[in-house]
């Protein structure tokens, strides 16, 4: 008795199967976008000043 071995991938279904598995990934990246677009992040209101003084300054001749 001779064990055969398949050595095909299963042609276009396992084309398919790659193709539903993009589209899955694609849909699932496009809710992440938009639930993280919905996300109202609150925008900073203090404004950041920093006073350097003059003695750090060298003059270039």
């Amino acid at each position: 008795m001779q064990f055969t071995r398949k050595t095909s991938t299963g042609g276009i279904f396992a084309l398919g199967k790659f193709i539903i598995k993009l589209i899955f990934i694609v849909i699932i990246l496009f809710v992440g976008v938009v639930l993280v677009s919905k996300i109202d992040f609150p925008a900073p209101n203090k404004t950041i000043e920093k006073i350097i003084p003059n003695e750090n300054f060298k003059t270039i001749k």
